[in-house]
């Protein structure tokens, strides 16, 4: 009879654990810091204490660590690679626009961008693993595909049945400057490192029997103005976006989530259109970011057919005494 109890106990602490294996949290953030450390560097640290205090599996920052106008310097890269150091846990990071492609402008310092990118992979990325006090493992496309070897930042790891995939696809339509050749040839080449990334993180989903997939990178394919759902096709996210990840995400067996950033709202919908027809397979959230200093938690429940819900987070404010 003992032993009887004793197995039954044994199957309901094993079905208490699946069941809880089934959800986790984790955090999305991004377009922050915006301003002088001494205007945006305590909201941040203040949001980066409230997502401590939340305890996620991982936290991911979809990029522009500094604001568009402010000066692309070492120093800067050195501030935001110590903010990162705050997270408890892992966060995984996305480089945005502001922090290489737009920083040939005066006011960022005249640097040129592609030197600036190169910085921000010696500073911000190592092979295998992310930043935060308590690192994870990921994969990086450097090391998995050696002819799209210069693509550390495109990071991917699985967690508790989800993938994980992070793009370099950035603001400023990506890019994609037609009166500006250099512009048209770095965009190209890491165009087609974005399309094999993406496409093998389909292909792995699959194989490895994902149950969702969440797609990170910086830059609002739609842009503020587009309410329409429709990548153009001359844009700098038509192939990426339209011709990949769309058509991609409309013939998954699993539900796909896209985290994005740039336009500083925060949103959580299923904007796409793909022919003429909504994708339901396909959520978005947009990251607040700017002035709006929060953050998104992110809870996973597998247990559901669209396993994705979302709620803001605000700093962390000192108590009055």
């Amino acid at each position: 009879m003992f032993l009887r109890s004793l197995a039954l106990v044994l199957v309901l602490v094993t079905a208490v654990g699946t069941a809880w294996a089934q959800r986790f949290e984790f955090v999305a953030l991004g377009d922050l810091p915006y301003g002088s450390d001494s205007q945006a560097g305590a909201p941040y640290r203040a949001l980066i204490g409230a997502i401590n205090r939340e305890k996620p599996a991982f936290s991911v920052h979809v990029g522009d660590i500094k604001s568009g106008g402010s000066v692309c310097s070492n120093e800067e890269f050195v501030r935001q690679r110590a903010h990162f150091d705050l997270f408890d846990g892992a966060v995984m990071y996305t480089p945005g626009d502001n922090e290489w492609t737009d920083c040939h402008r005066a006011s960022n310092g005249s640097y040129e961008p592609v030197e600036r990118l190169q910085a921000l992979r010696r500073l911000f990325f190592s092979p295998g693993r992310s930043l935060g006090q308590r690192p994870l493992k990921v994969e990086n496309q450097s090391s998995l595909m050696p002819s799209h070897g210069s693509y550390i930042e495109n990071q991917r790891w699985m967690h508790q049945g989800v993938l994980f995939v992070t793009l370099h696809v950035v603001g400023s339509n990506n890019n994609l400057d037609p009166s500006r050749s250099a512009t048209v040839a770095e965009y190209e080449a890491r165009d087609r490192a974005n399309l094999a990334w993406l496409q093998d993180a389909f292909a792995l989903a699959r194989a490895q029997g994902a149950r969702a997939l969440v797609v990170a990178m910086q830059a609002d394919p739609l842009g503020p103005l587009n309410v329409s759902g429709v990548v153009g096709p001359s844009s700098g996210f038509a192939q990426i976006v339209g011709r990949t990840l769309l058509p991609l995400s409309r013939e998954a067996p699993f539900p796909v989530l896209l985290i994005h950033g740039d336009s500083h709202t925060f949103r959580f919908d299923r904007p796409f259109m793909l022919q003429g027809h909504p994708l339901p397979q396909l959520m978005r959230l947009q990251v607040p970011g700017d002035r709006d200093v929060r953050a998104v938690a992110v809870q996973v429940d597998l247990d559901q057919p669209m396993p994705f819900s979302v709620r803001l987070l605000e700093p962390v404010t000192a108590a009055r005494p």
